[in-house]
């Protein structure tokens, strides 16, 4: 019997290619394309005088140089608000290349084409841009404060102001027998993928088409993007991902300036272009996030349970805001993690800054509201002189409350709604594997010896599988190898190895019989991406329903072919069988060919086939009303809402009595993502999520000083996790089957980063008895902490 594929933890069928150098990712394409190099802005705030390219015209190998006014009217206008939102009051977003003012360091002002980059590097060094330096602004309060504006059009630096309320917020405070407040500060980090963006285009004039490979998330949104801005047909553009190393949602972003850019060129010229962003540019120009002030009261009893919650928080979106208020809004809604808070308000302003723009990155908001909560209980417990745990177990959402719904608006417009979930089983389990009870033995022996020894904690529930929908086909060929295809794209997720796991089990074949391909708009066109852990629940499910159509309609053909009915057979082994009888049987392959009424017989499969046609009945037609020829189903998942994964990290360090340095001894991870479709490939999601969180939590900033200018825009100078700093990590898992999809499945993505930074501040805040309420923070950061507290130094 062929074995059951779902839940396996099977290697993921394309780590080898990968692993042998035999991966195609962008800048492997195109080595004869021209090249092209952007000038960009090394002014946080100027106005452009004039653009002066006389010296830069005399080079060798120069093709072309492109300013704002060299652009057609349509890529004259702005790029597209991605999602509009009726509180987005003064939405501003970039062009392709700036008009007359710059708002960021980094921001696009020229395209320079030249036979490769290194010419193209030469050519930018001879332009000449005369500048008005305007005023710049910085913090995030200063920009609703101290009266510099980015865009002359918004006065004030508000794009956007959103309230959201649940219950009687102010009365609940108001008969809180205790409450506090808080300030939090999250800083701004980046995706900073292996791989940079990329885009390769080439048109065929022959064909008028257009063919564009782009390092992308989201290949028929820019496939759309550019039909739209060169005003073409959709079907004369195919967007096509190849490998991409890495994209943690600055590949969501779409279209780039450069997608829209290097395709016309390319028309253009009639030749073949291509783009490879370097690491300076991806440092300046990629979009960052996380970057938020909060301040928080909260109401609550002596038992410790919150009576009432009032936050309101800044968000820095930075120059311009392509993404709407999708991070702002997960904050203010995700923040609630796994508690039941009656009474609750929440109010933003996203906010205009002389920075990079911001769009979501892995964890996507999550990470600023798992802060705030956290650190909220962890306070409530210091006050009232309780174990942190106990807090949290007396705030949860009790399982036989599910589906939970708190009477808020997700990002998707749907209501916030918990489908499933058992926080006290995961917070039991959390306990077992951090061995919490046993902690205070192990503080005071370190104690003991002079060394500072501290655990924290963090919940947090995650807004998983987002729609509107996803879709997927499913092909059997005549040679026994079923064709899987779906439009998102992958970045190193392992779905090809998921999603064949899916469908090789609906269709009882063995694994490796089953081929996917993602991300190519010409073999599915429709698609909304690779994003907010969303693939395994949209696409997952998408292909499980085509592959069901496909599994109806072999059986009834096996059925017919034998005359048997539908009941009594099965497919296992790659083959149509009678249950109980499977020498009584008939391959997939051969149910492939008998799929279409034209059999001409170009191999053995076929002359097989024939035998099992059947009679030829004049009086119907060959392929019935309703039928179509081919062993193959598309089908569609679009979800009525979100579902919610949840978990749980604990994690122990230990603090440098003399220097402060943080290290972390211990990091436990429960996880709750519905069904398992890979245990393997989700632990490897956990553990790279923790490496993540772990370096927004020690190390990661966007070092920006007064005048905008990113001061740490290279890896010698932007801090990441070496495998040194990342711990080893005890994984456990809680399966709460989602009820909202046939798999039963979350998503599990961004799980591993959201609580990071709570869990570690909690930690070092328990090793030095100092209060944490900014990340990250580095050891000299919290030594000046303990010296402020008047502790050890």
């Amino acid at each position: 019997m062929t074995t059951r594929q779902f839940g396996a933890a099977v290697a993921r069928v394309e780590d080898p290619r990968l692993l042998r150098g035999e991966g195609r990712y962008l800048d492997d394409l195109g080595h004869d394309a021209l090249a092209v190099a952007v000038l960009r802005s090394p002014h946080a705030h100027a106005r452009i005088l004039d653009i002066d390219v006389t010296d830069a015209v005399t080079v060798d190998g120069l093709v072309a140089i492109y300013t704002y006014e060299d652009l057609p009217p349509r890529l004259q206008q702005s790029m597209p608000l991605l999602i509009p939102h009726p509180s987005l009051t003064a939405p501003v977003t970039q062009k392709v290349l700036a008009d007359g003012v710059v708002n960021h360091v980094g921001e696009a002002i020229a395209m320079v084409v030249a036979s490769d980059r290194y010419v193209a590097e030469d050519v930018l060094d001879r332009i000449r841009v005369d500048y008005e330096i305007l005023p710049v602004v910085v913090d995030l309060e200063a920009a609703v404060a101290d009266g510099v504006d980015v865009h002359e059009s918004v006065p004030g630096n508000v794009a956007a102001e959103l309230t959201q309320t649940i219950g009687d917020v102010d009365a609940a405070l108001a008969r809180a027998p205790r409450r506090l407040s808080l300030r939090l500060d999250i800083e701004r980090s980046a995706s900073t993928p292996l791989e940079g963006r990329g885009v390769h285009a080439r048109w065929d004039a022959d064909d008028r088409r257009l063919r564009v490979h782009t390092s992308t998330q989201a290949p028929t949104s820019v496939r759309a993007a550019i039909a739209t801005f060169l005003e073409l047909d959709f079907a004369q553009v195919d967007v096509v991902v190849p490998d991409v190393g890495g994209g943690f949602g600055v590949k969501i972003m779409h279209p780039w300036p450069e997608e829209i850019l290097v395709p016309w060129a390319a028309r253009l010229l009639d030749r073949e272009v291509k783009f490879t962003e370097d690491r300076h540019e991806h440092f300046v120009s990629a979009n960052h996030e996380r970057g938020q002030v909060q301040w928080v009261e909260v109401g609550f009893d002596d038992e410790g349970r919150i009576l009432g919650l009032d936050v309101r928080f800044l968000h820095d979106h930075g120059a311009y805001i392509p993404y709407g208020l999708i991070v702002p809004i997960i904050t203010s809604t995700q923040l609630l993690g796994p508690y039941r808070i009656e009474h609750y308000r929440v109010e933003f302003r996203s906010v205009y800054t002389n920075k990079t723009p911001v769009t979501p990155y892995r964890g996507a908001g999550r990470p600023q509201g798992c802060f705030l909560m956290e650190r909220t209980v962890d306070a409530i417990a210091a006050e009232l002189g309780l174990d942190r745990t106990r807090v949290r177990e007396r705030n949860f959402i009790q399982p036989d409350e599910m589906p939970y719904a708190f009477g808020l608006t997700f990002q998707d417009g749907r209501d916030y709604t918990y489908d499933s979930g058992d926080f006290p089983a995961s917070l039991a389990k959390l306990k077992e594997l951090v061995d919490w009870d046993g902690f205070a033995q192990r503080k005071a022996d370190a104690a003991a010896e002079g060394r500072l020894l501290g655990i924290g904690l963090a919940c947090y529930v995650e807004g998983t599988g987002v729609g509107p929908y996803e879709g997927g086909h499913v092909l059997v060929e005549p040679n026994g190898t079923v064709q899987v295809a779906t439009g998102l794209g992958t970045q190193g997720q392992g779905h090809q190895t998921a999603f064949a796991q899916i469908v090789a089990d609906e269709l009882g074949v063995p694994l490796d019989q089953v081929k996917v391909v993602t991300g190519d708009t010409r073999r599915f066109p429709y698609a909304v991406g690779t994003f907010a852990s969303r693939a395994a629940v949209m696409s997952g499910n998408a292909v499980h329903l085509a592959a069901k159509k496909v599994r109806e309609k072999a059986l009834q053909l096996a059925s017919d072919a034998l005359e048997v009915d539908v009941e009594d057979l099965e497919l296992a082994d790659g083959r149509a069988q009678v249950k109980g009888s499977p020498d009584t049987s008939l391959p997939l392959s051969m149910l492939a060919t008998l799929s279409n009424p034209l059999r001409y017989a170009f191999d053995e499969h076929a002359k097989a086939a024939t035998q099992f046609a059947g009679p030829n009945d004049p009086t119907r037609p060959p392929v019935a009303e309703g039928q179509a020829p081919g062993l193959e189903g598309t089908d569609y998942y679009s979800p009525v809402r979100s579902t919610f994964a949840n978990g749980m990290h604990a994690v122990e360090v230990e603090v440098d009595p003399d220097t402060s340095d943080i290290a972390i001894r211990r990091y436990a991870v429960v996880h709750d993502c519905g069904n398992l479709v890979n245990p393997m490939i989700v632990r490897g999601q956990v553990l790279g999520g923790v490496a993540q969180g772990v370096g927004g939590a020690l190390y990661e900033k966007m070092a920006y000083d007064e005048h905008g200018q990113l001061l740490n825009a290279s890896f010698m100078d932007f801090l990441m996790p070496y495998a040194t700093e990342v711990p080893a990590v005890d994984i456990d898992h809680l399966e709460t089957p989602s009820p909202l999809n046939p798999l039963g499945i979350k998503g599990a993505g961004e799980a591993g980063v959201i609580p990071g930074s709570a869990a570690i501040a909690a930690a070092i805040e328990d090793a030095t008895g100092v209060t944490v309420r900014a990340m990250p923070i580095s050891p000299s950061q919290l030594h000046e902490l303990r010296l402020a507290a008047g502790g050890d130094s």
